[in-house]
């Protein structure tokens, strides 16, 4: 017979399989039944009625001369079509004039237009329309006050020049639209996607600092653990609650949450509940390499990133080991899921990723205080934003040096092989980069209960949330 801690994992993995599995077909389900999907199916002309849900995209011209269109997506609330009207239940992408671009977040619009089947996926169906927004309800409060901080944000990146006025709204806020075609490949090809938009680094930072300054002035331990999660939230409504800003706030904060309660071997569990409770709220989120790579990237660093730091530290100092090992535990573990995307290796990664690090702080940092300010007191806020701004040059200058040095990208063996040999290899690198004991640690730390009694407080690394290779609709 089993021993009783194998049992109830055994269990426990069956309960979340379940709960995922149930979750997924009751959504799907609800999605597949009423109006929409059959007046989509039929190609029909229909009236959509839902929320806006994300940021609009510019699409170029599809021919010479064509205007630009924009994509939306609606949170579909309400259909009419076909003389047949009823509830809605999932995601409309909206393709229609440039104006769309215009429409405010949260605001509940109307919108008619031909529908059709979104061929799978996240959406349930596609409406291309030649009419303007309707809007037929203001956002709430809330989103009203986070869309004028990021007007402050977008305003105060047009006065600074070239990359920083390009990278300062996608590092601040997630609006990634003024980031030129070549920085984009840069970014990529340097490793550096996850630090130019909104990522889980950047939730985890803005937590550490609020951690931090609640640990200064004294706040009690429980209303630390309530303070990060308020300005979580705050972050979250501010950047917009897409699907990748959920899952990149939420695993940013599992190691800030961790060392609020003071007790490592918390991390793997509180990780693996993360997981669970995303694929519950949005199953398809398992089709999408953003996730997976932020789940293994967060792994990396509850398991190796702690171990890699204790041990540098003795010779590099504590800053300068963790700085080194997150990124080195996040590449071990991506490294192979990323040849997915391109049979290449990023042998540069790491070394951009420790040189960029110093500067994502201030960059995060500055730029969201320069949006709250600049309405109170522009000159401070002018002020605030050249300091993010240089930041976000300097991350613009490594990303662009990475990108044309001789080793940015070395071919690697595709396919099944290829993920296979290149995860012996981090198998390899992390076994030969981690003693004895702090590998029995790692297996420790991933596998045995927590003690009965608070442990002290302990030292968290930062958690990097590598970003989908789009960049995710943000």
């Amino acid at each position: 017979m089993a021993p009783p801690s194998i049992g109830a994992a055994v269990a426990l993995a069956v309960v979340a399989a379940v709960a995922v599995l149930v979750s997924g077909a009751a959504q799907v389900d609800a999605r597949l039944s009423g109006v929409l999907p059959s007046l989509a199916d039929a190609g029909a002309v229909g009236t959509v009625v839902g929320v806006v849900d994300g940021d609009a995209r510019i699409l170029p011209p599809a021919w010479p001369g064509a205007a630009a269109r924009a994509c939306v997506t609606l949170a579909a609330a309400r259909v009419v079509g076909a003389g047949r009207s009823g509830a809605a239940t999932g995601p409309v992408a909206v393709l229609g004039p440039v104006s769309w671009a215009a429409a405010p977040f949260g605001a509940r619009v109307e919108v008619t237009g031909r529908l059709a089947d979104a061929s799978g996926g996240r959406d349930v169906a596609l409406l291309t329309t030649a009419q303007d927004p309707v809007v037929v309800a203001p956002p709430a409060p809330w989103h009203a006050a986070a869309a004028r901080v990021r007007a402050h944000v977008v305003d105060l990146a047009g006065t600074l020049p070239g990359d920083a006025g390009a990278l300062l709204p996608g590092v601040t806020v997630g609006d990634t639209t003024r980031v030129p075609v070549d920085l984009v490949a840069a970014m990529r090809t340097a490793g550096l996607t996850h630090v130019m938009a909104v990522s889980g680094a950047h939730f985890a930072l803005v937590a550490g600092l609020v951690l931090a300054i609640c640990t200064g002035i004294g706040v009690p331990r429980r209303v630390r653990a309530l303070t990060v999660v308020a300005s979580t939230v705050a972050l979250v409504v501010l950047v917009h609650p897409a699907p990748s800003v959920l899952r990149a706030a939420l695993m940013g904060t599992v190691g800030a949450l961790g060392l609020v309660v003071g007790r490592p071997a918390r991390a793997p569990a509180a990780l693996a509940a993360t997981v669970v409770v995303l694929l519950v709220v949005d199953p398809w989120l398992g089709s999408e390499l953003g996730f997976v790579l932020s789940v293994l990237a967060t792994a990396g660093l509850v398991l190796l990133g702690g171990p890699l730091a204790e041990r540098w530290s003795t010779r590099a100092g504590r800053p300068l080991a963790t700085a080194l090992a997150v990124p080195v535990a996040a590449q071990l573990v991506c490294a192979p899921v990323l040849l997915l995307v391109s049979p290449t290796v990023a042998p540069l990664a790491v070394p951009a990723n420790i040189l960029v690090a110093p500067a994502v702080g201030p960059a995060t940092v500055l730029g969201l205080a320069a949006g709250l300010l600049d309405g109170v007191w522009p000159t401070g806020a002018h002020l605030l934003a050249t300091g993010a701004g240089a930041a976000c040059w300097w991350i613009g200058a490594v990303a662009r040096v990475t990108a044309g040095a001789p080793l940015a990208q070395v071919a690697w063996a595709s396919g099944p092989l290829g993920v296979a040999l290149l995860a012996v290899c981090g198998v390899c690198v992390a076994r030969l980069l981690l003693p004895p004991r702090a590998r029995r640690a790692a297996v420790r730390r991933a596998s045995a209960p927590c003690p009965p009694a608070a442990a002290p407080d302990a030292e968290a690394a930062r958690h990097v949330g590598a970003a989908a290779p789009d960049g995710g609709c943000r």
